[in-house]
C-alpha cells in the first residue's frame, strides 16, 4: 500500500513555523533565584525570559514604548526540560515568529553558558503593542516593524 499525501497536505507539513534568532542574553543565576528544592525556583524562567526581552526592547528595537503606548504580553508559557542550579549563567535566546499588525510571536530557549548545546526550558510569549489610554491594541510602530524579521513585508488590511 502507498502512502500519498494530498496536495494540500504536502504543503502544510512542508511549512515549518517561522522562528528568527533576534537576541541572546547571559543572566547570572542568583542564590535567592533557588527554592528550597535547592534548583532555580519556576517563576525566576519567566523572569529571566523578562530580562531578556527588556534588554532585547532597549537595546536592539530602541523603546519600550513612548509612554502612550508599548509592548504588553497577552500570554506567556514555559515548557521545564531540565533544572537549573546555581551558581551559573543563564543563555536566553529569542526568536521572534510570526509578526502580525499589531502584534508578534516570541520564542525563548534557556540555556546554561557552560553547556550551551543542552536546552534547560523552552517558552513563547505573545507580544501586543497597546495604546494605554484607550487599553486597545494598535498597530506595531513602524520603527520597530522595519527591525523585526519578516516585520517591513506586512502589509496591514486596515490601512487599504
Amino acid at each position: 500500500m502507498t502512502n500519498k499525501q494530498s496536495p494540500q497536505s504536502q504543503s502544510v507539513a512542508q511549512s515549518a513555523p517561522i522562528r528568527n534568532l533576534v537576541y541572546t542574553a547571559s543572566i547570572q543565576i542568583r542564590w535567592g533565584d533557588m527554592d528550597a528544592i535547592g534548583h532555580v525556583n519556576n517563576t525566576e524562567y519567566f523572569r529571566y525570559m523578562e530580562q531578556a526581552r527588556i534588554d532585547w526592547f532597549t537595546q536592539s528595537l530602541g523603546t519600550l514604548g513612548d509612554g502612550g503606548s508599548g509592548p504588553v504580553l497577552v500570554n506567556a508559557q514555559c515548557t521545564f526540560l531540565r533544572q537549573l542550579r546555581y551558581p551559573g549563567t543563564v543563555e536566553v535566546r529569542i526568536f521572534v515568529g510570526a509578526v502580525g499588525r499589531s502584534s508578534m510571536e516570541t520564542m525563548y530557549e534557556l540555556r546554561r553558558s557552560d553547556q550551551p548545546d543542552t536546552i534547560y526550558a523552552e517558552g513563547r510569549a505573545t507580544v501586543v503593542w497597546v495604546s494605554f489610554s484607550e487599553e486597545k491594541s494598535i498597530a506595531l510602530p513602524e520603527h520597530i516593524r522595519a527591525r523585526l524579521p519578516g516585520g517591513a513585508s506586512f502589509n496591514d488590511p486596515l490601512q487599504k
